[in-house]
Parts: C-alpha cells; sequence; structure tokens
C-alpha cells in the first residue's frame, strides 16, 4: 500500500561565476549583483505554493544546490532557513548541506554558514591538480581546495564533503589515485568519487578533450574502490562514500524513492499524495520549477509542469533509483513507496536473479557484484 516517505527539500541557487565546461545543470553565469534578496523572497513563495504537498509531513534533509549556492550571503541563506522552518517544521536532527565552491567562499565565513544553520557543506574540489582545474575550467586552485576542507573541518559542521571526479583528460592511474590521497588526508567524513562524463549542451560535448581509455578508465576505478575501502571509507551509493555513520540522509531519501520538494529555477520535485478516502485514488507526481531566473524572479505561479508517475512506471523509476545503492533492497519498501505488490516485478526479478545479477531472500532482494556491473541491463528486465 502506497504510504506517505520522509519529506526533503531541494534548493536550486542557480548562479555560478562562469559555466565550467563539463557542466549540464542549470547554472548561469554571475553579471554583476546578484538579486540575493529578490531571489530569497521567490524561493519562500515557491515554496508557499508547494505547502498542500507536505501533507502533515516535517522536513528533515534540506540540500541548497547550484550553481554556487556560496555566493549568497550568509544571512541570506539563514533568512531562507528561517522561514522555510516558519512554514514547515524541521525535524530535531534536521540535516542541512549547502553546496560550497572554494574558488567562491570567503574562508572566514564558513563559521556563519553553520550559524546561519547549514549543518554540512558538500565542497566541490573535482581536483587537486592544477593543470586539471584548469582543464575543467575551475576558478580555485589546489590551496584553495585545500584550506576549504581544512576551515570546513573547525567550522562547527556534522559533517561534509569533498567532490572528486576522475577520468578527468589526460589523467594517469597515479594522477587519480593521488586525488584520493590528498582529499584522504584532509579527513572529510564523507567523499563523492565519480567519473567525468561528457554530457550534451556542455562545452566539452562540442570540443572533447582526450579522456583515458576504457583499460585506464577501468584501472582507476578498480584500484580507487580498493584503496578508499582500505582508507575507511565505506560505498553506500554508486558514487558516494563514507566514514561509518557518516551517510548523506538526503541522499539516501532520494535514492530510496522518498519524497522532495524542489524550490528554485528548474528545481525538481518528487511527491507523494495520499487519498485517505480511497486509497486507490492516491498518485505519485513529479514537479518541474520555471528554469531561467529572469522568468522565475517575475512569476506567479512557479510550476513549470507537473507530470503523474502512473502505475505502471513506477516500479522502473523506483528500481533506477534504488539499484544506485549498495544495500539489499527491502520488499516492504517497494510496495509502500509504489503502491505495488512485490509480485508485480516478480517475473523481472526471476530473469535478473538467473542471469546472476540479483539474489531473492525471503524479505529482501539484492545486486551481486555482476548486478552492480551491469544495472543498465538489469534494468531492461523491467521495461
Amino acid at each position: 500500500m502506497l504510504t506517505l516517505p520522509p519529506l526533503s527539500l531541494y534548493i536550486h541557487i542557480p548562479w555560478c561565476v562562469q559555466k565550467c565546461p563539463y557542466c549540464d545543470f542549470n547554472s548561469h553565469g554571475q553579471h554583476g549583483e546578484l538579486p540575493q534578496t529578490e531571489y530569497v523572497d521567490a524561493l519562500i513563495n515557491d515554496l508557499k505554493q508547494d505547502l498542500h504537498y507536505v501533507q502533515g509531513r516535517q522536513l528533515h534533509t534540506i540540500f541548497i544546490g547550484g550553481g554556487t549556492p556560496s555566493l549568497f550571503d550568509a544571512a541570506h541563506i539563514g533568512r531562507l532557513l528561517t522561514e522555510v522552518d516558519a512554514l514547515i517544521p524541521f525535524s530535531d536532527n534536521i540535516e542541512i548541506t549547502m553546496e560550497a565552491n572554494p574558488g567562491t567562499l570567503e574562508h572566514d565565513d564558513f563559521a556563519a554558514y553553520n550559524k546561519a544553520g547549514v549543518t554540512r557543506l558538500s565542497i566541490g574540489v573535482q581536483s587537486f591538480s592544477s593543470d586539471k582545474l584548469n582543464l575543467l575550467g575551475r576558478i580555485h586552485d589546489k590551496n584553495e581546495a585545500q584550506v576549504a576542507a581544512q576551515k570546513a573541518k573547525v567550522s562547527g559542521y556534522q559533517s561534509f564533503n569533498l567532490d572528486l571526479m576522475h577520468g578527468l583528460p589526460d589523467q594517469s592511474f597515479d594522477e587519480a589515485l593521488a586525488d584520493i590521497e590528498t582529499a584522504a588526508g584532509l579527513a572529510p567524513p564523507h567523499l563523492s568519487w565519480y567519473q567525468l562524463t561528457i554530457e550534451p549542451n556542455t562545452l566539452f560535448h562540442s570540443k572533447p578533450p582526450q579522456l583515458p581509455d576504457d583499460e585506464n578508465l577501468w584501472q582507476i576505478y578498480e584500484q580507487g574502490q580498493k584503496r578508499l575501502a582500505a582508507l575507511g571509507y565505506q560505498q553506500y551509493e554508486i558514487s558516494a562514500y563514507a566514514k561509518e555513520g557518516y551517510q548523506c540522509r538526503h541522499n539516501l531519501n532520494y535514492w530510496q524513492f522518498g519524497d522532495y520538494l524542489g524550490i528554485g529555477c528548474g528545481a525538481h520535485g518528487k511527491i507523494t499524495q495520499i487519498n485517505n478516502t480511497n486509497i486507490n485514488d492516491s498518485k505519485i507526481v513529479r514537479t518541474v520549477k520555471i528554469k531561467h531566473p529572469k522568468g522565475y524572479l517575475t512569476a506567479n505561479d512557479y510550476c513549470y509542469e507537473t507530470t503523474e508517475v502512473e502505475q505502471e512506471d513506477r516500479p522502473l523509476e523506483y528500481l533506477m533509483n534504488r539499484l544506485r545503492l549498495m544495500s539489499p533492497i527491502p520488499k516492504i519498501e517497494f510496495e509502500q513507496r509504489t503502491g505495488l505488490a512485490r509480485a508485480t516485478i516478480s517475473e523481472g526479478i526471476k530473469q535478473a536473479c538467473a542471469k546472476g545479477l540479483m539474489t531473492d531472500s525471503e524479505e529482501h532482494w539484492q545486486l551481486t557484484s555482476k548486478g552492480h556491473l551491469f544495472v543498465n541491463e538489469l534494468l531492461s528486465q523491467f521495461l
């Protein structure tokens, strides 16, 4: 039976100093002074229009992403969080993450964001190699990245994450592993480590750089995994590694097909709507907000599109999210998050098990080591 999952909030701040050549996110280069007051006002009005989706729940995580949210002053972030709390009560141990880039943070302000209510920082380092940072169009250098991590460690945050990429242009095996060692030396409780991919509508797509070949990419991935494990970072998601007790709860809710409101330019949301009169009329909807800052800031209705996730699409959507996680899949979670009986996907599970991609116990499904390498093939069983 479909039940209300935990509720999170995603807040999008779209501006950055300059667009990176690999970035396909909804981001816009900064031109002049940012409309911080006006944008926070719009975010609050946007949230007010979504309050009917809350259905009595508290917020248990918030993620402020971008763009580069650290371009906004701590005072504006603080006002935003205070207004959000007044509209939707925070859970006692709420996790509030803000993305930050080393090249935009005045390092004395780390403590100010924490005092404003942010409990966790996610710092976009990408690499500690100066030439790789230049190739990626990053505005910070190696020293700024290291100082940012050191400041985050002593500024009162419950946790912080360092974002690292591998498979960078002309990157050698030794360079990729050196980035892991440098990052681990800064003692972040959480590391995101993922391969650079060339996405459509990016500068790298129109002018592709020379990337490591498949053999080198596999060697970097395989040995990087082993080194991260040896350093005490447990992989809990395809590209996420954490020390014990420091998994990102916001991302876990996302991959477990939980609910999240999305406010800000181009923000996406996913919401379960329960009809207590007739449970069969309950539904899951996805929302998308107006994408461009100019249109967003002048809007009366911030929602660009609302679509229902039809019952026949729910199994695949659930699995596309849930299979990113390393943990076993509780069958009861599938039923609660999709509103469908576990038997709905029994044939696909049977085929996946026959191919050695999954195992099936009484209460759980579990990806095998082979299954983790062939997730797309596994998902094809449920098309």
